[in-house]
């Protein structure tokens, strides 16, 4: 299901952490750019939100904002075909058309040790006056953003959070008081609910953020306390990356047929 038409909205990806949990792979890169089937972790989480019809993105990045600034600076020519005339100006003749030729991304430095509501704050300039969607740069979801819309407007909130029932990463025994083991349930969904990111922003949302901010602790906790801040369940496929093993796993979901 697409955005409703008409319906115009930007994406602000939070692309700015240093990674510290999966240093082997975010030792030369940040943590978005880390590759899920060649492309990094980023560019499938804008895939899929192109697919429902935003096109146009906010990227805060941070350490090692340069690979980020780099990688789409440079896009046309990392996946086109192109020629070089070296002669007078030097001019470069791209052949053939991109699948994302209709994004239009704005790459912005909002600090290296910038907290998440902060660098929010930072791009504020970018998204005045709008309603937005934001999410983390480091997961992957097929989110149904036209239901998590309706979600929100229902609700007339200043915000709505998107949450899931993760996958045990363990199997389950299931056994009697005797020790007799009965079943095994493998990696079956848990108890507990998690935000997931996939924010619905309206523009109020710029003054419970400050410089300094942890989006998830005082922004979020006085939006619930003044009961302006909803939750949206998505029962869908999500897949963070904060390890490597997660990294592994989310490639060979791709290999297998990602179903994002």
């Amino acid at each position: 299901m697409r955005v409703p038409k008409g319906e115009y909205m930007k994406a602000v990806i939070l692309a700015g952490g240093l990674g510290t949990r999966m240093r082997e792979e975010t030792e030369f890169r940040p943590k978005p750019m880390v590759e899920i089937g060649g492309k990094p972790v980023l560019w499938h989480i804008m895939k899929v939100l192109s697919s429902q019809g935003i096109n146009d993105f906010v990227i805060c990045a941070g350490y090692k904002a340069e690979v980020i600034r780099d990688y789409f600076r440079n896009f046309r020519s990392r996946n086109l075909d192109f020629t070089v005339t070296y002669k007078g100006d030097g001019s470069i003749e791209f052949h053939g058309d991109l699948p994302e030729s209709n994004w239009r991304v704005t790459v912005a430095d909002t600090g290296p040790l910038t907290m998440t509501g902060g660098r929010i704050k930072a791009i504020e300039h970018y998204v005045l006056g709008e309603r937005f969607l934001a999410t983390y740069g480091d997961g992957i979801a097929d989110v149904n953003v036209a239901a998590l819309l309706q979600s929100h407007e229902r609700s007339k909130a200043l915000a709505t959070l998107t949450t899931t029932t993760p996958v045990s990463r363990f199997g389950v025994v299931n056994a009697a008081q005797d020790g007799t083991v009965k079943s095994f349930s493998e990696k079956p969904r848990g108890s507990e609910v998690v935000n997931i990111g996939y924010f619905i922003f309206e523009p109020q949302i710029f003054e419970f953020l400050g410089q300094n901010s942890v989006l998830e602790k005082e922004p979020l906790v006085e939006l619930a306390r003044l009961r302006r801040l909803n939750a949206f369940h998505h029962d869908g496929f999500w897949q963070p990356m904060d390890t490597q093993r997660e990294a592994i796993a989310l490639n060979e979901i791709w290999e297998l047929g990602a179903p994002w």
